[in-house]
């Protein structure tokens, strides 16, 4: 993929497209201000040279094609380097009518600038400098993020996050890197100038640093796009009426029927700051109805990608030892390890004169509810909470929240592991070769090394205007 071209001026709507009562065009490259200059006039009429004025100042007048006025606007001046872009750049703010914005858009293309592509701007903040990679990787999820959680790490990461640490790891392993690479060329002289001893500390002490930024990747994951949490059970034992009580709202159908859940049926819930992606799943149990198999085995496959199970218990239908059974054929089917269960015995307002519950009470996080009556939810909500064993998680932590990261730090956590077990017997050139692969992975991070095909990926998900 060809990256767009970056010598020329771009321009783009800022504020999400559609009416409002205002919007927000930015432009931005070597020709911004002229264009600017050429479409603007103070309100006593007056053209003004953008090159000349202050960086930082706002301008109140009015942008005209040729005689035909074509709004009132305020044109805040950013110069080059000190702009998002690392550009000179104009944001102008005007009446939010689809009809002015478009005029305005035309109007820019018409002087000589060209839309911008989707992330483009971020992208030449990165190009010129003004933010590494990761960071901003950051800026799209800090734009998308939708509950507390998800902005504090997105902030945190913005704000330079584990790129320091990255940056610091690699510069340790340069110095050594470039002892090795002085011993190659002195190979015939027999020298050590790295010395092994002080090598396998290094590697030792970055592997665990890489291995603490690669497994918070679970924590950062959750925290950006939410826990999953999947409700499970036989049929019939209140899985969609639990779901509706923590939504409150009417989301998944109820009925007396046995097997009405068919497919998962999603949606999200923020509690205390962090987003849960709560899954209402098809009852478990045998059966030969055809769509009712699939419903079962898509339960399966989301309880190998959760974090937290509900598994809801009617006790009419299972005493202690079936629900035992059920919850040991459970975690015996499925290849998650880390699955907590939280196990809800519902019903309860049926139940509490017919049957001793307390016979339930040793199984793992019991809570007795009522989904119908909606009792003990907020007791629910507290167990959720500390299942996902977040709460205790700092903001200012370096949590990795991308995937691609935590493939970068697998990958250099591999190399950096075979110069670790070969140190004795791997040669200084297949050694420096595995330091030279680690201290490409890391820079892919923050985007020492990079690849067109890479930045288009990563710039293609952003929203036109950023």
């Amino acid at each position: 993929m060809h990256l767009p071209e970056t010598s020329d001026t771009i321009c783009a709507l800022s504020t999400p497209a559609g009416m409002g009562a205002l919007a927000v065009i930015r432009i931005s490259g070597k020709e911004a201000f002229a264009i600017g200059s050429k479409i603007f006039k103070t309100k006593a009429g007056k053209t003004k040279d953008f090159n000349l004025v202050k960086p930082y100042t706002i301008h109140y007048g009015t942008l005209s094609d040729q005689e035909k006025v074509i709004d009132e606007v305020l044109i805040s001046v950013f110069k080059n380097p000190n702009s998002y872009t690392g550009e000179d750049t104009l944001e102008i703010s005007c009446h939010g009518s689809i009809y002015i914005q478009q005029q305005i858009l035309q109007l820019l293309q018409k002087c000589g600038a060209r839309l911008a592509q989707p992330g483009e701007y971020t992208m030449r903040a990165f190009l010129n400098g003004k933010l590494d990679l990761s960071q901003a990787e950051a800026v799209s999820d800090l734009i998308s993020s939708e509950h507390a959680s998800a902005h504090t790490t997105a902030l945190q990461q913005l704000r330079s996050g584990y790129s320091s640490t990255i940056k610091e790891l690699r510069t340790r392993l340069i110095d050594f890197a470039s002892l090795l690479e002085l011993e190659l060329d002195f190979a015939e002289e027999d020298v050590e100038f790295a010395h092994r001893g002080q090598l396998a500390e290094l590697v030792t002490g970055l592997l665990k640093e890489i291995n603490q930024l690669r497994e918070s990747f679970a924590i950062g994951n959750a925290f950006k796009n939410g826990v999953p949490v999947v409700i499970a059970g036989k049929p019939n034992v209140g899985k969609s009426t639990l779901l509706n009580a923590l939504l409150n709202e009417e989301k998944a159908i109820v009925s007396d029927i046995a097997g009405t859940t068919r497919d998962v049926i999603e949606d999200q819930l923020t509690i205390r700051g962090i987003r849960f992606r709560f899954m209402d799943t098809a009852g478990l149990r045998i059966t030969e109805d055809t769509i009712e198999k699939i419903g079962v085995a898509k339960t399966y496959e989301y309880l190998d990608k959760a974090s937290i199970v509900l598994y809801i218990c009617d006790p009419g239908q299972s005493n202690p030892e079936e629900l035992k059974n059920e919850i040991t054929n459970i975690q015996e089917r499925v290849g998650n390890a880390h699955l907590v269960f939280i196990t809800v015995i519902n019903k309860t307002d049926q139940y509490e004169k017919l049957i001793d519950l307390n016979i339930y009470s040793n199984f793992q996080n019991a809570i007795f509810i009522s989904a119908l009556n909606k009792t003990h939810l907020q007791e629910l909500s507290d167990k959720i909470i500390t299942a996902s064993n977040l709460q205790g998680v700092s903001g200012d932590a370096p949590l990795v929240t991308n995937a691609r990261h935590a493939e970068a730090l697998t990958r250099a956590e591999q190399s950096l592991g075979a110069v670790l077990s070969g140190m004795n017997h791997l040669s200084t050139d297949l050694i420096a070769l595995e330091l030279k692969t680690a201290l490409y992975h890391l820079a892919e991070i923050t985007g020492e090394v990079y690849t067109d095909d890479l930045l288009g990926n990563i710039f293609s998900k952003f929203c036109i205007g950023k």
